[in-house]
């Protein structure tokens, strides 16, 4: 099993969206970045912002998007080819529509299930078989208000939730690092 190289948080640049249903994909990798003490930093070759660090003896690239949440893709092709990491080591961290506040999960490939931000990825990796971690944000249940409730902040009680659901799957991410993904996820699926 291979060890993950690069984690992708997915989020939208911009004050106006920081706290944004859509930009929890940053918040998680902030805050991997800050119990790590890894700080960002701008890198145009990758268009994004980018953190380094050896994280449980393993080199590991934290990446923040700055093109827009649609063109993430660009972002992560490019660190991906410069760096020659493979798809399958590299871990991208998103909202989820189809998961209620609260709950995280990991898997392996799939589709993007109408998320921009995978789509791209999708496309210029090439590939679906990189790993994701869906922190969930819940659905407003009308398919006409899923931009406005993305582009907008959670409710308190939601933001609490998707903070816990983080933390939660910040505690596993050693082992989503170390490739231990089984484990990781037996852990985290199971409360």
């Amino acid at each position: 099993m291979n060890s993950i190289r690069l984690i992708v948080g997915l989020g939208n640049p911009g004050r106006e969206y920081e706290t944004t249903r859509h930009n929890v994909g940053f918040w998680w990798v902030d805050e991997l970045a800050r119990t790590e003490s890894l700080g960002f930093r701008s890198e145009s070759k990758f268009h994004g912002l980018v953190a380094r660090g050896q994280l449980r003896a393993h080199e590991v690239f934290l990446l923040k998007p700055q093109t827009f949440m649609n063109l993430s893709g660009r972002a992560v092709g490019a660190m991906a080819q410069f760096y020659k990491v493979l798809p399958t080591e590299i871990l991208v961290v998103h909202d989820e529509l189809d998961l209620q506040p609260g709950i995280a999960r990991l898997k392996m490939g799939g589709g993007h299930g109408g998320h921009n931000g995978l789509k791209d990825i999708i496309a210029q990796l090439g590939t679906k078989d990189f790993w994701r971690l869906r922190l969930g944000i819940g659905h407003p249940g009308e398919r006409a208000e899923v931009v406005n409730y993305v582009l907008n902040d959670p409710r308190t009680d939601e933001r609490e939730l998707i903070m816990d659901a983080m933390q939660q799957s910040l505690h596993v991410a050693p082992l989503v690092i170390e490739g231990k993904t089984e484990a990781a996820m037996l852990k985290l699926h199971s409360r």
